[in-house]
């Protein structure tokens, strides 16, 4: 496997100008030769205040020099690998600690609506450590979460199908959204880096593992519906992939994601268990805690306590069931 690193940030002269203005974010892209003009397009909607580091899974990183941003990008190749293996290997979050907030974004999103520095500041307004743009809505959503609100600047829950969410303030009606363009605070991002294994590539299952990391999360995690952008279903990853056994290479890349998926679910749920056998409890009696909590605030919220003590009870329900 070869590795391929290339940027001019240490070895072209400096002005004190470029010395003293250092990126505040980094924004990432894993990218082929074929979305070349859709990234310059995106690009063009960060300021100097944004670090370009763009990740090759083509092995094509010098026909990007035509573009004068990309002169001052930093370029990683590794060939036939996605973002999640990118991010894993190279940004780790002492290495990325100088930047505020971190953009892993995938290479197929129009971004005409979008502006950066409008979201950061409605990132910091609403307090969101994990976020996406919201996402237009007539293009074939998944998750009703990230469907963009055109009478809002942010929302933080939806309404979902019936029996998707057993709890409102769990994903996927809250505390949620999706991989394809991320934005994590910078000590979010240090726990979610731990969560993502070197070994399932694909990121399924990361978008409902990522309330772990910030609290309260259906708080911290949120849509921005001002600043919105397009997914446009380029199936770029599955076309590096090889057909295997008949089946088309997007085949193969899809079955791998839901294979991951499962795994994933699997290794959280391993992690979870010892946590509660080495804090003395199993994980069938903290979630019977957890159900007869539910019980106790649903009956604190119909029954009159009387005078103060009511919403102190209520208030104590809800953080017990944090635990």
């Amino acid at each position: 496997m070869e590795c391929i690193i290339r940027t001019s940030v240490f070895t072209e002269r400096k002005s004190l100008k470029d010395l003293t203005n250092k990126p505040k974010y980094l924004v990432t892209f894993t990218v082929g030769l074929s979305q070349m003009n859709n990234i310059d397009a995106a690009v063009t909607k960060f300021s100097e205040d944004f670090q370009i580091l763009l990740f090759h899974y083509d092995g094509r990183t010098s026909e990007w020099d035509q573009f004068e941003w990309s002169k001052r990008a930093i370029h990683i190749s590794v060939r036939k690998q996605t973002k999640w293996w990118y991010a894993k290997r190279f940004l780790h979050p002492d290495v990325v600690a100088a930047y505020d907030y971190i953009f892993i974004w995938d290479e197929d999103l129009g971004v005409e609506h979008f502006n950066a520095e409008k979201y950061i500041r409605l990132v910091k307004k609403h307090g969101l450590e994990i976020s996406q743009p919201a996402l237009e809505p007539n293009s074939g959503l998944t998750w009703q979460m990230t469907k963009r609100r055109d009478d809002r600047e942010v929302h933080k829950s939806t309404d979902e199908k019936p029996g998707w969410c057993s709890n409102q303030r769990l994903p996927p009606c809250a505390a949620f959204v999706e991989i394809m363009a991320p934005v994590f605070s910078r000590e979010a991002w240090r726990c979610v880096w731990h969560m993502i294994q070197n070994d399932l590539v694909h990121g399924w299952g990361l978008d409902f593992a990522l309330r772990r990391c910030v609290e309260p999360a259906h708080e911290k995690i949120g849509v921005v519906d001002s600043q919105w952008i397009v997914h446009q279903f380029v199936p770029s990853l599955g076309n590096q992939g090889e057909s295997e056994n008949g089946k088309a290479p997007w085949e193969g890349v899809r079955e791998r994601c839901t294979n991951e998926w499962a795994m994933f679910q699997d290794r959280l749920a391993n992690a979870d268990e010892s946590y509660f056998v080495q804090h003395g409890k199993s994980r069938i009696l903290h979630q019977t805690f957890q159900e007869i909590l539910r019980i106790l605030l649903s009956v604190s919220a119909i029954y009159h306590f009387g005078g103060a003590a009511k919403p102190f009870r209520k208030m104590a329900f809800q953080q017990l069931l944090e635990i």
